[in-house]
């Protein structure tokens, strides 16, 4: 009788270590579940969505919450950026992620010099690029 009461009990445990050792897999949110806004922030990740584990889902849905208080232009530069993060290999996605945790650590002031010299040469690219597109002989 204890023996069997044992064999209960471990049945039990494991199974309770299984469900709960793997919670990225226990209450992932279908795409079609997601609210209308939140189908259209997250627009650029729809294809991969369904794959995503809970943990990437949830702190997605977290950057929509503010997503309709956005004006059109920062909806805009919200999806870029999240369809430029989309394209990005794992790797890529690491190296951004240094990069982010580095700059952390950056003074305030040295922060916002290094955020306007980004800027800066963003603007130039795509200044370069426009006029490239003029410079283009039509066919």
């Amino acid at each position: 009788m204890k023996l069997l009461r044992f064999f209960n009990l471990l049945a039990v445990a494991v199974i309770f270590s299984t469900v709960f050792s793997f919670p990225a897999y226990a209450a992932k949110k279908p795409w079609a579940a997601l609210k209308p806004m939140q189908q259209e922030a997250l627009a650029p990740i729809a294809p991969e969505w369904d794959s995503m584990l809970e943990i990437q889902q949830k702190r997605l849905l977290a950057t929509t919450k503010r997503y309709p208080q956005l004006t059109p232009k920062q909806k805009q530069r919200f999806l870029n950026r999240l369809t430029e993060w989309s394209k990005l290999t794992p790797a890529q996605r690491n190296r951004a992620r240094e990069k982010y945790k580095a700059l952390r650590k950056v003074p305030a002031a040295k922060r916002e010099e290094i955020k306007r010299m980004v800027l800066q040469k963003e603007a130039e690219k795509m200044s370069a690029a426009a006029s490239a597109v003029k410079n283009t002989p039509e066919k």
